[in-house]
């Protein structure tokens, strides 16, 4: 048996053991989970409580074991100094130990893994070799040896266990199957050192595509979960993604590696009970993305606060009154010297205006002969309350509000937005004029945030409520700390862990559920992707889901597509964050071949677009084909596009392919290729879990496929506001082969 088979058996021998173990812990957990589910507590709510937050904490633990049953182990290294009586380390998704706590397998997120990333012949960190063992199952197939140490090179058969970076390009040239997958065994570098950087401020990730910022942004965002558990667990970890396209792409990213409890949303879902999806027209997006439109939701709010011009005159039980607006204006302004919001305000202008009311109605009881003492005063401001005429008057100067209302409103009524903007073009109040019954955009989300800032709850919270809750907590805390205590389970759960399992409900939900339901959720940190895509207002609303400004902020300058998005990181983000926020950027092409990189970059240079120049770390097997449809006749373009996809699944028909096309062509396109592939072709998201997707240039972004087949690129190039951006984010989706079809 030659070195690299002995090897071999070796390593298959000591993941069976690390399977084994695995395997264990499960059954211990599962059995725990069982006994915590059997325990019978009675009617003492606290004893509930207590059973059911350790059962979401077995429940959350066997989650984790089950997810990181594939390729549990993917390293070792060899060391200078023996640890634990061994010299070998191994790196694996999750840490174990064995039944005597000695540690069998390291979390990769662990700093005593951090050599398995960094480690390089000049500077070894004490690692005399790294080996990569790459996994079908629970099956080691094969094992890639790095040597740092000469020592190890000696005799005949050494060189036979040198195999190099054969782990990395194996992944590299995987075909892809519509899920993006973790990078956890392979992570290089430069991408290991953004992975582990401080949880501190603003961290953007400049590069170009293929560099592997969105694998590096979802393995920053595990990494800072295991590194700042107790802070993060409670508040979470949002990921923000461009289209659900994209999200569904990456979706198994994070439980793969352990962690389950992230609550990923797109732009448009940053609203609850909203599910945005349409886009606007450019104009539109612009003028909806701008700075400006907070200050005129402002102003909008502000203008449903007026008193009537004239004089008003109500009934009340038979008894005309005449108000002057001079008394509603003076509960207006008290209610504004609050500083609160407007439904939360709307309080106290309501109980100001009906104790002057009250006043003025008991003045003139008293001139007409009536006896009126402190018992009469409450009657009559119950009557003034309930009064129809008192609630129209008061209503009319301020009326509660939902975001959607006012929104709704300042579209549907051209004369009040007028009047609210009379700076503005008529193009520009054009712009966002519409029908009540159309459905909210993208960019509408962040007005709807914003609105929902300005005008508070609907109805508004009792402050009373909000000091139980507290009140509530602090016995919490106080009894998790001692069931952590009687049950000895020190070390394992935290007591605000377990405490934020207590609930008065009869279902909380996870940490993840509870936030995404909630607008006034604070996140711990948030991640960003295609992140230069954004508009000031859509920063806004991100920047409130975290106060704390922790995030992680993905992107490229050069791909940004929508007329609303970013010039520069500075003048994007030192508005927001001042300095606090810092630059890291990826120069090596992963993903696309180089031919396709050089001729991707070579257009956008032309077009003037900033791009990040990339090394690609392999030339392509295949060069770029240039093909054109047959005439300009309607349905020639799709026919064309499906013979380039035939073309494409002759050379490989196991791989994925990406059909991509304007939003104009998309449906003739899309049909076209359904026509010649059936069940094989999907569109959009859906798209993803067939071996054919169709899609834009917009839903296309952040994703890759084996091969690309482009419909259209002049065209392509000319839809984005922002010139060639789209071409080229869509010439860069490829891992292999890409296919330019002209019109």
């Amino acid at each position: 048996m030659g070195v690299v088979e002995s090897e071999l058996e070796r390593e298959r021998a000591v993941v069976s053991e690390l399977y084994q173990r695995l395997d264990r812990l499960r059954a211990e957990t599962e059995e725990r989970l069982a006994r915590v589910r059997r325990d019978s507590v009675g009617s003492n709510h606290q004893a509930r409580s207590e059973r059911d937050a350790f059962a979401r904490l077995y429940e959350d633990q066997l989650t984790q074991l089950r997810e990181v049953d594939s390729r549990l182990v993917f390293g070792r290294l060899l060391l200078e100094q023996p640890m634990d009586g061994s010299d070998h380390r191994y790196i694996g998704r999750v840490g174990l130990r064995d039944e005597e706590e000695r540690s069998v397998l390291v979390d990769w997120r662990a700093q005593q893994a951090g050599a398995f990333y960094q480690a390089t012949a000049s500077e070894p960190m004490g690692v005399r070799a790294r080996r990569h063992l790459t996994m079908s199952g629970r099956q080691v197939t094969r094992i890639d040896d790095e040597v740092f140490d000469e020592a190890l090179l000696d005799g005949d058969q050494a060189q036979e266990k040198v195999q190099g970076e054969g782990a990395l390009l194996a992944a590299l040239t995987a075909q892809r199957t519509g899920r993006m997958h973790d990078i956890v065994a392979t992570i290089q570098a430069e991408q290991d050192r953004i992975i582990r950087s401080d949880l501190r401020g603003a961290l953007v990730v400049q590069g170009g595509p293929g560099t592997g910022k969105t694998a590096v942004a979802l393995h920053r965002a595990a990494y800072l979960l295991y590194a700042n558990r107790q802070r993060l667990s409670a508040s979470g970890v949002l990921v923000v993604g461009p289209s659900t396209a994209f999200l569904r792409y990456i979706e198994a990213v994070l439980p793969s590696l352990g962690e389950t409890g992230v609550v990923m949303s797109t732009l448009g879902d940053l609203f609850p009970g909203v599910e945005a999806t349409a886009e606007d027209a450019p104009e539109a997006a612009v003028l909806k993305g701008s700075a400006q439109m907070a200050r005129l939701l402002s102003r909008a709010v502000k203008s449903r606060q007026k008193a009537p011009a004239e004089e008003q005159t109500i009934v009340v039980d038979n008894e005309r009154l005449t108000v002057a607006p001079e008394l509603v204006q003076r509960a207006i302004a008290k209610a504004q010297r609050t500083g609160k919001p407007h439904n939360v305000a709307r309080v106290t202008f309501v109980k100001h205006a009906l104790a002057e009311l009250t006043d003025q109605l008991a003045a003139q009881l008293r001139a007409s002969g009536s006896t009126i003492d402190d018992a009469d005063l409450k009657v009559l401001r119950e009557d003034l309350r309930t009064s129809y005429d008192v609630r129209v008057l008061l209503n009319t100067a301020w009326l509660p509000l939902t975001p959607q209302k006012l929104l709704q409103d300042l579209y549907a009524r051209p004369a009040w937005l007028a009047e609210l903007t009379p700076r503005w073009s008529e193009a520009q109040r054009a712009a966002l004029l519409r029908d009540r019954s159309e459905p909210f955009t993208v960019s509408d989300v962040p007005l709807l945030d914003e609105a929902a800032e300005l005008l508070g709850d609907f109805p508004g919270r009792p402050d009373p409520a909000d000091r139980e809750r507290e009140r509530q907590r602090k016995r919490d805390l106080e009894n998790a700390r001692a069931a952590i205590r009687n049950m000895g389970v020190q070390g394992l759960v935290s007591a605000e862990q377990l405490a934020d399992g207590f609930a008065e409900q009869v279902d909380r939900g996870t940490t993840a559920e509870r936030a995404a339901a909630d607008r006034s959720w604070t996140y711990g940190h948030v991640v960003v992707d295609e992140a230069q895509e954004l508009s000031p207002m859509q920063w806004r609303v991100l920047l409130r889901r975290c106060p704390m400004k922790s995030f992680t902020i993905v992107g490229d300058i050069a791909q940004v597509a929508s007329a609303a998005g970013a010039i520069s990181w500075r003048d994007a983000l030192q508005p927001l964050f001042k300095d606090a926020w810092r630059l890291e950027e990826l120069t090596v092409n992963y993903r696309t071949p180089a031919q396709i990189t050089r001729e991707a970059e070579r257009i956008a240079a032309d077009a003037g677009l900033p791009i990040t120049p990339t090394r690609a770390v392999r030339e392509g097997e295949w060069p770029i084909r240039r093909v054109a449809a047959a005439s300009a006749e309607p349905g020639a373009l799709g026919d064309a596009v499906a013979e380039a996809v035939a073309h494409d699944r002759g050379i490989d028909d196991t791989g994925t392919v990406a059909v991509i096309a304007t939003a104009a062509d998309l449906s003739a396109v899309a049909e076209a290729v359904a026509a010649r592939f059936g069940d094989q072709a999907g569109r959009g998201a859906a798209g993803l879990t067939r071996p054919i997707a169709v899609l834009t240039g917009y839903e296309a972004k952040g994703l890759e496929f084996d091969a690309v087949v482009l419909a259209d690129p002049d065209a392509l190039a000319a839809e984005s506001p922002r010139g060639a951006a789209s071409l080229y984010v869509a010439m860069t989706r490829p891992t292999q082969r890409l296919t330019l079809v002209a019109r």
